[in-house]
């Protein structure tokens, strides 16, 4: 690790709580919103609601990898207290979220038939997607980094064809506000999801190790914040237009059933 400066190191460490409150916050909003769309809907929210919660807890153990890899000297700097950062747990929550996030937009799409299918390609791609990114996150030379960087673009490359080829006709049948915020939804993952990218090759393009740690942290949590809570408020949107277009009442309470 290297030595990192105070406003460095706070800037990085400010982020990750930032990031985990944001998860935490939609994960309460998720569970209080549930109930506004209709029941065929929900599916999508309890995803978002995963998403959320796997990825808060992930961040709160990179808050703490973070904390240990770091000591406070005399002059003001933090310099490698020889633990080592734990970036891993980035990947296990991408592993584990980011096939969730194709899935929600197919659950709120209620493609019916074929939809399994669909689901599973989508979600296989994501996670293998993320799967061979790793190696080259880990590597210590930048010809590695930017070879599987390469290979794990092939999926990625698939999961878009698959959402403007695929799924376009599905959101083109859609209308009025339904059909502007799943447009706006797509381009959301596709604006997030090529973030990523950048940020995994800002080691490569030749900034100091110092800056890059720093940037790379920070691109991470700002595209995980917008593809996870970000995206999960437009899925739940997208939930409750579908559920008013549908007859649903959103402001009806539920009965209470008393046990006599």
């Amino acid at each position: 690790m290297p030595t990192l400066s105070s406003s460095e190191y706070t800037l990085v460490y400010n982020l990750f709580s930032f990031t985990f409150a944001a998860m935490l916050a939609s994960f309460l909003f998720f569970i209080l919103s549930r109930q506004q769309v209709a029941p065929g809907y929900r599916a999508a929210l309890t995803m978002s609601t995963l998403v959320v919660a796997i990825a808060g807890y992930h961040y709160f153990r990179i808050f703490e990898s973070w904390s240990a890899a770091f000591t406070l000297t005399e002059t003001g700097e933090y310099i490698a207290s020889g633990k080592p950062f734990n970036d891993a747990y980035r990947y296990i929550d991408w592993l584990l979220t980011v096939p969730l996030l194709v899935a929600e937009l197919v659950a709120v799409l209620k493609f019916g038939k074929g939809s399994g299918g669909l689901t599973f390609r989508l979600a296989a791609a994501a996670a293998l997607m993320v799967i061979l990114g790793y190696p080259g996150e880990i590597a210590t030379d930048m010809g590695t980094r930017a070879l599987w960087g390469a290979i794990s673009t092939v999926p990625f490359v698939y999961i878009l064809w698959v959402l403007f080829s695929e799924m376009g006709p599905a959101i083109a049948r859609q209308t009025g506000q339904t059909q502007v915020l799943l447009r706006n939804t797509r381009l959301l993952l596709l604006a997030t999801w090529g973030f990523y990218p950048i940020v995994y090759l800002l080691p490569i393009l030749g900034i100091a190790p110092t800056s890059a740690i720093v940037a790379v942290q920070i691109g991470y949590c700002i595209a995980d914040v917008a593809a996870k809570c970000g995206y999960g408020i437009m899925i739940y949107a997208i939930a409750r237009e579908k559920s008013i277009e549908e007859g649903y009442n959103i402001d009806a309470v539920p009965a209470v059933v008393v046990a006599k």
